[in-house]
């Protein structure tokens, strides 16, 4: 079955769904799968609506986005592939004893291009007894922006995800300060379709959820040096020893889900991360965003590592 794919955006954290294609796990699943970038992020879920694509991938916030602004949406997730979040806090000099407390007096940047990031931050300091308004925020820019800010001293702490971490750590010029996946199950990123397509064509959706499982496995079981030379060509800016370190550290960090079912208490916590960032009125149970048959019944079928 041919389906048409719809990139969030181009990132070294999507490395599952780069590897996915081009180790062939959908042409395995007798999938053919053609992949495309919208302008924005933000665009997926409507894209899907309007049927420019049959699934997306992306953060489960655009599914609660998508049911806070229309309560008919049909839009759902139905495979996790970024389990834990991506990002970093790096500073300009060492904070090795770091707390959360510890960012109230800094100059704090944070991601300004996606929603998701500082939402989740937002949420830490909150369970932290920190109320976010303490931290002093930096006029909205771009991460690499943000990354030159750093680097002429004109703030202090920035938030990032790989692969400018790994280069700012290399030269020395910054310090890790926090991991966010360090934190747990945040369920970051998903597969996503509409109810809609579901019901007509079910076998395609778990054909795609089997294609993530085997990948999965794969990544699970080859080091961060096989995984880079299967996406490089996806990401070719990115220098290839400073891809396999990235590489090597999401994995040992645990960013990336070694099963396709979306954890309940992931998605839990990120939408009640939503919630009190004031995105979402109403804290929908986990069925409203999630559909784990696929999920499941691949889990039980356990096809082999691609």
């Amino acid at each position: 079955m041919k389906l048409t794919l719809i990139e969030a955006f181009r990132a070294l954290f999507y490395a599952p769904f780069y590897a996915t294609e081009a180790l062939g796990a959908y042409a395995a699943e007798g999938l053919d799968v053609k992949m495309i970038t919208p302008e924005s992020s933000a665009h997926t879920i409507r894209m899907l609506a309007e049927g420019a694509g049959q699934v997306s991938w992306g953060g489960p916030m655009r599914l609660m986005l998508a049911l806070h602004q229309n309560p008919a949406s049909d839009a759902v997730g139905f495979c996790e592939v970024v389990g834990r979040d991506p990002f970093f806090l790096i500073g300009r000099t060492p904070r090795p004893q770091f707390r959360l407390a510890d960012l109230v007096g800094p100059r704090v940047a944070v991601v300004s291009e996606v929603p998701t990031p500082w939402v989740t931050l937002r949420r830490d300091l909150q369970l932290a007894g920190i109320d976010p308004a303490q931290v002093a925020l930096a006029p909205d820019r771009t991460m690499a922006q943000n990354v030159a800010a750093l680097r002429a001293g004109e703030v202090d702490v920035i938030q990032l995800f790989q692969p400018d971490v790994q280069t700012l750590l290399a030269e020395g010029v910054g310090h890790l300060w926090y991991r966010a996946a360090e934190r747990g199950l945040a369920c970051y990123t998903t597969f996503n379709t509409t109810r809609a397509f579901i019901r007509e064509h079910p076998e395609a959706v778990l054909a795609v959820t089997r294609a993530m499982y085997r990948t999965q496995k794969w990544i699970a079981a080859h080091p961060g040096s096989d995984l880079a030379a299967v996406v490089a060509p996806y990401l070719p800016d990115v220098p290839r020893a400073t891809l396999i370190a990235c590489c090597d550290e999401y994995k040992a960090s645990g960013v990336w889900s070694t099963s396709p079912v979306v954890q309940r208490v992931g998605l839990e916590w990120k939408r009640d991360a939503m919630h009190a960032a004031g995105a979402i009125g109403i804290a929908h149970p986990y069925e409203a965003y999630i559909d784990p048959q696929f999920a499941q019944r691949a889990v039980a079928e356990d096809p082999p590592s691609i």
